[in-house]
This record gives structure tokens, sequence and C-alpha cells, in this order.
């Protein structure tokens, strides 16, 4: 049996299964809040066309409206400075290749739960190695947090000093990209950066790394204790926007 027809026979049975790791999208949920001096990302927004009536008798349809960095998203190596003048940089641009891989998840939602501004570090990765072995090449790193379990103005945790949510140092990033060579960083928070990111060196080190090495983002992810540390495979092709920076999108999982 070929490996397609494996799989394909697998999905029937249920001995793989589809694991969903994308909020739904709608106009309640949060996005990111910059500073006023800067532009801000839009929410999404929807305006019903027709639904079987006087505007069109036999469909239903709509229009939305939204940013490219809304709801759970991509972000490609353009969004940042660092990636702006990277060859094959943008989400119509991107290899379809890198859409599809396999996943390790690091489980740190025991010490988000304990600190809101955790800070996923190398030491914390090499521990995470030395029980489930070493991050492949070209394998996407999900931060697990169980962020995506909290809502509102929780979720963004917002304060006067701006938001206060776990994501990684800049060591760790550069270790993942540079010495473990991973395709891509996701987390369950609206961004990849912590809340904080802001003070560290590089500012913003996920985005700043990340996507200066060519490397990919996707940020509000859902479910990802329903994930095992390795052996998943992620699906997540984003909307083929020309020129685009980011785009919401729907990311699986396949889990045997």
């Amino acid at each position: 049996m070929s490996a397609l027809a494996h799989l394909a026979a697998s999905l029937a049975t249920g001995a793989v299964k589809t694991v969903d790791l994308t909020h739904t999208l709608d106009p309640d949920f949060p996005v990111m809040i910059l500073p006023p001096e800067f532009g801000q990302c839009a929410r999404f927004r929807v305006e019903e066309v027709s639904r079987y009536d006087e505007r069109g008798p036999g469909w239903y349809w709509r229009n939305f409206s939204c940013g490219e960095h809304t709801g759970t998203h991509f972000d490609a190596p353009i969004h940042w400075i660092s990636g702006r003048d990277l060859p094959n940089a943008t989400v119509d641009a991107i290899p379809t290749s890198a859409f599809v891989g396999p996943v390790c998840v690091l489980d740190c939602s025991a010490e988000a739960a304990e600190d809101e501004d955790y800070l996923l570090d190398v030491e914390a990765i090499k521990a995470w190695e030395a029980t489930h072995g070493e991050i492949p090449a070209g394998a996407w790193v999900l931060m697990r947090t169980d962020w995506s379990k909290k809502s509102g103005a929780e979720y963004l945790n917002m304060r006067e000093d701006g938001a206060h949510t776990p994501g990684p140092t800049s060591e760790a990033i550069r270790f993942l990209v540079e010495t473990r060579e991973i395709l891509g960083f996701g987390t369950e928070t609206v961004g990849t950066d912590a809340g904080q990111g802001a003070h560290l060196s590089p500012p913003y080190p996920a985005h700043y790394i990340l996507h200066g090495a060519g490397k990919l983002g996707l940020q509000c992810l859902a479910n990802l204790d329903q994930l095992p540390a390795t052996g998943a495979i992620l699906i997540c092709p984003p909307l083929k926007i020309k020129h685009g920076s980011g785009s919401p999108l729907r990311v699986l999982a396949l889990v045997e």
C-alpha cells in the first residue's frame, strides 16, 4: 500500500484523527492592540448579502472583512522589517511544502498558569528534548500555554504597561532557528512574542529573529492540549493573498 493510500485508510478507520487548532472567526474575537500612534489591525466584520429572500431567493452568502492578522492567523516573513527583503516572503510566494510538516508541542501550561509573563528559555527546550528527543530540522514548534482557554479581556490581558502574556526569550528563538533549524513557531496567544516582548533584545524577538531568517509564525492557536508532544502533522495553508503579510486560516493537525 502506498503512503497516501495508507493515510487515507487510516483517516477512514479513525486510526488517524483530525484536530482543529483554530478559533472561530467572529466579531468578538480579540485582536492585538498597538499603541494609539500606530495603525491597528481590524477585527472580523461580516454583513449578509442574501439569505433565501428577495436579495437572492435561492442562496445564502455574506461579505466579510478583517485584517491579515485577525483570529487564528499566519505570519509570513515579510510581516516584519527583518524579513522585508527576503525572496518568497509573502503568503502567495511561500513554497507550499511549508504548509504541511511535523510538529513538536512544548507544554508550558503549568508555568504559564503560575506566571502570566512566563518566558520559554533554552534550558526548558533542552529539558523537553531530554524526554522527547531533539527537535528535528524543518519542524513546527508550538508553545502550549492553554492561553486559548481564556477569552475577551482576559485573553489579551492588557494593563497600562501593555499586554501580559507568555512567550519565548530571544535566546530560545535564536536556538530554535539557528541550532534546530525549525520551519516555524506557533503560540496560543495573540502574538508569537510575549506580551512584554518589546522589552527584550531585540524587541519582539520571535517576530524579528523568525522572520529575518525566513521562518513562519502561527498565532491564536487552540486545542494544543489535544496534541502529543511529537508525532502529529500540522496543516496550515494561509489564503493566497497577493503580496500578503499574513492571513487568517484553518489550522489542522493529524494525530494517530
